[in-house]
């Protein structure tokens, strides 16, 4: 891990980056990425993943990561000065980066033996675009990995992270936000959604995400928007006040994070 930190340009809190790719890590090896692989990335982000991939896949592996966002996106980093850090590594040539990119009016040369979507579903907008995502892949790779918060958390100290993930999901809904959350999916509802798509699930695995800090994070910022909702209607406003409510009770307990769940399916 100490080499593959020295390819990622840290800001701030060099502790937040060890954290995150260390989680990473965790998940490329349940993902079973192996070296030689050619991987296709949906979400890269800054390629807090992307790093993992590559280093899986070795000097003979490619990975080609894809966002729709654009390179300016971000903070305090961009998307841009991220990569292009990563792309300057020693692993940058075996990943391409492609940013502003509309999945599904791409032309995608060639076949690939995995398709990752790493913490990047809750992006969604609407679960039938995540269906056309899908059943396009159905036809580019032969295995697919995603990731993502699994909503069953496993002890009270990540009630919190739930209770704002909720809360963020209406804030999108209300708002028009274009933050993380989107659409709050269920590993089951992912399931179905997977198997419409014509993909045959294999493997389920609970992946250990309680030591990351994007549970705080999420709660301070669904926090920090409370006073929004006072012009939503009552019964919105009733229902995001309960879960405030359940929020302050569960951070008592602390504010861990939810763990990752993986689905893998070919």
């Amino acid at each position: 891990m100490e080499e593959l930190l020295t390819y990622m340009k840290t800001l701030g809190d060099q502790s937040i980056q060890r954290t995150q790719l260390k989680h990473r890590l965790d998940l490329v090896q349940a993902f079973k990425i192996e070296e030689g692989m050619r991987v296709l990335e949906i979400g890269c982000g800054q390629g807090d993943t992307t790093v993992a991939l590559a280093n899986a896949v070795g000097e003979t592996g490619f990975v080609k990561a894809v966002d729709i966002a654009s390179r300016e996106y971000g903070a305090p980093i961009t998307l841009g000065e991220a990569t292009d850090f990563i792309k300057a590594s020693p692993i940058g040539n075996r990943i391409s980066f492609i940013f502003e990119a509309d999945f599904l009016k791409m032309n995608i040369e060639g076949k690939y033996d995995v398709a990752v979507l790493s913490h990047s579903l809750w992006y969604f907008q609407d679960p039938a675009l995540l269906l056309s995502y899908f059943r396009k892949l159905k036809h580019i790779a032969k295995r697919i990995c995603i990731a993502e918060w699994d909503l069953e958390w496993s002890m009270k100290e990540q009630l919190a992270h739930f209770y704002a993930a909720n809360i963020l999901a209406i804030y999108a809904d209300q708002f028009d936000d274009e933050g993380n959350i989107q659409n709050l999916f269920h590993k089951e509802q992912l399931k179905e959604i997977m198997k419409e798509a014509g993909w045959k699930l294999l493997d389920t695995k609970i992946v250990d995400a309680s030591f990351l800090q994007d549970g705080k994070w999420e709660i301070d910022f669904a926090k920090s928007i409370r006073e929004k909702f006072k012009n939503s209607s009552i019964k919105i406003n009733t229902l995001v006040q309960s879960n405030y409510s359940m929020l302050e009770k569960a951070t008592s307990h602390g504010e861990q994070s939810l763990n990752s769940v993986v689905l893998i399916a070919i």
